[in-house]
């Protein structure tokens, strides 16, 4: 495999931005799948597409080496899970710009979890920055409350809080000494979302047209993905990491937008630019700290 420079890692990123942020316009395209059989149907084929790629870049080995692995690897995988879920739902509840911008909060609950669960230091601009995007969040939130499903708001707020859980385990994980593989992590994720939701998801409703996009979000906008940003952050620090990944939400709400006819309010464009410049001005600081 291509070894990644700073430089190609980057350009990788935004390429992996991209791909996640296709998964809401197409949502918006499906026929007759609904709720959970969205779920069932994307993380099935991101299953079957990792059961093809994890042996192909670790040899088949990776899948003895998992029955080994730590409590860590099956916390993770069951936080994967968990938002591989709630994402599907949530973009089925609620538009894709609202979806997006509450999920754009999760580094930021990820620094109050490390500091509330495993000791982690807080400056005092995350605290800002968590503050103010909070208060992006209540904005977005508030001025819709009437017209949002109190239901797809929970929902939603799942995908941040259990990435902010994950994180927190594989960070602690690691200053013990026990490093988790991300990659066999979203295997398993996929592998209880499946079994999860199928028993929700009967019985299928899904015509060939959804079946056709659903694989190619189980396959191009999770599987795929998921192994390139492990493999870049490999290379990339934490806060670059963190700054490219926010390009999801920017492109996620523009396809929409062009591609489903989906135009954020006024609301979610100030909201979402709270918690987003929030995030820039805390990760900004934090890579000039670093350098």
């Amino acid at each position: 495999m291509l070894k990644l420079t700073h430089f190609r890692a980057v350009v990788l990123m935004v390429v992996v931005a991209l791909m996640w942020s296709i998964a809401g316009v197409v949502t918006r395209h499906l026929e007759h799948a609904r709720s959970f059989e969205v779920t069932f149907w994307r993380s099935f084929f991101t299953l079957l597409a990792l059961l093809l790629i994890l042996p192909a870049l670790q040899g088949r080995a990776v899948f003895a080496s998992m029955r080994h692995s730590g409590r860590a690897l099956w916390i993770s995988g069951v936080c994967w899970s968990v938002m591989f879920t709630a994402f599907m739902v949530a973009l089925v509840l609620m538009p894709v710009a609202n979806v997006l911008v509450t999920m754009a909060v999760g580094p930021l609950l990820t620094a109050l979890f490390a500091r509330v669960f495993i000791g982690h230091h807080i400056a005092p601009r995350t605290w800002v920055a968590i503050a103010v995007a909070g208060l992006g969040i209540a904005w977005m939130y508030g001025a819709q409350m009437a017209g949002l499903p109190l239901t797809g708001t929970l929902v939603a707020l799942c995908v941040p809080v259990a990435a902010a859980i994950n994180w927190t385990v594989v960070q602690h994980s690691q200053r013990h000494g026990h490093a988790v593989d991300l990659v066999p992590a979203v295997l398993v994720g996929a592998v209880i979302s499946v079994v999860a939701t199928l028993p929700l998801a009967l019985p299928f409703q899904a015509s060939w047209h959804d079946l056709g996009l659903l694989a190619l979000l189980g396959v191009v906008q999770l599987a795929i993905p998921c192994v390139l940003a492990v493999r870049c952050g490999r290379v990339l620090k934490a806060p670059e990491l963190a700054l490219l990944g926010l390009l999801e939400v920017i492109f996620g709400i523009l396809l929409a937008w062009l591609g489903a006819g989906e135009k954020p309010g006024t609301a979610v464009l100030t909201g979402g630019a709270l918690v987003i410049g929030a995030l820039v001005f805390n990760e900004l600081l934090g890579w000039k700290e670093q350098k």
